[in-house]
C-alpha cells in the first residue's frame, strides 16, 4: 500500500510504501486521530514514521502502483 499523509505548513507530503492493508492503516489513522496523540506507519524497509496528529491535513491510501522506467510504447 502507498499511504500519502500531508502535513501542515509542509511543502512536500510524506509517502510510506507499507505491507499492511488499507483496513490495518486506516484503524491506525483512526486511532492515532481519537487519541489526538502521533500517527506510527512502518515502511516496507521496517522504518518508522512518526507524525504528530495535531499536524496531519489529510492521509490518502492507494495501492502501489508499478513505476515505469525508460522507454514505452502506449
Amino acid at each position: 500500500m502507498e499511504v500519502k499523509i500531508g502535513v501542515q505548513y509542509a511543502p512536500r507530503e510524506l509517502v510510506v510504501d507499507s505491507a499492511q492493508t488499507p483496513a490495518e492503516i486506516e484503524q491506525i489513522v483512526t486511532d492515532a486521530i481519537a487519541n489526538e496523540g502521533t500517527l506510527s506507519l512502518t515502511d516496507e524497509k521496517g522504518r518508522r514514521i512518526i507524525v504528530p496528529v495535531n499536524k496531519i491535513a489529510y492521509v490518502e491510501i492507494a495501492e502501489s502502483s508499478p513505476r515505469v522506467v525508460g522507454f514505452t510504447a502506449r
